[in-house]
């Protein structure tokens, strides 16, 4: 699986044709009877059988795109050098290892590398950023009994 390190948001022309595509998308999708489909590309008349399933991800795939959304694939099961992980985090790598060997994200070792469930790096995220959340609201609510902040 090819892996695209540089992520970037549509363009202009790819969010109005990812808009233009979605609704028919979803239409198309609630016809089927089956869990497979077979579509055709028009230009070189190729016909392929998909899973369903591959259809509605490229539903939420164009949806995001038509929002303006960078979009990223990666298999749930991936595991991500800690480099990447970082990167996932918006942290450096140092900071990472320090995570890891304080055991608040789960890792394995191949030999001398450390390697990272993407989705365990996904939850800390999520984690960490419902922490942030709580931490602002609580300190909005400290500066309203202060009378610091105009609610």
């Amino acid at each position: 699986m090819e892996t695209i390190n540089e992520t970037k948001k549509p363009s202009k022309q790819e969010r109005k044709l990812a808009q233009k595509s979605y609704s028919p998308l979803l239409s198309a999708i609630d016809q089927l009877k089956t869990d497979q489909a077979k579509i055709e590309i028009e230009e070189t008349g190729e016909k392929i059988k998909l899973p369903v399933k591959a259809l509605k991800l490229l539903g939420e795939i164009l949806k995001a795109m038509s929002e303006g959304k960078p979009v990223s694939i990666v298999p749930i099961a991936t595991e991500v050098t800690t480099q990447m992980a970082a990167e996932l985090l918006g942290c450096s790598r140092p900071y990472l290892v320090k995570l890891l060997e304080e055991g608040k994200i789960e890792y394995t070792k191949v030999g001398k590398h450390r390697r990272i469930k993407y989705e365990d790096v996904i939850r800390y995220k999520q984690k960490m950023k419902e922490e942030q959340k709580k931490h602002l609201i609580d300190i909005m609510n400290a500066d309203e009994e202060l009378g610091l902040y105009d609610s």
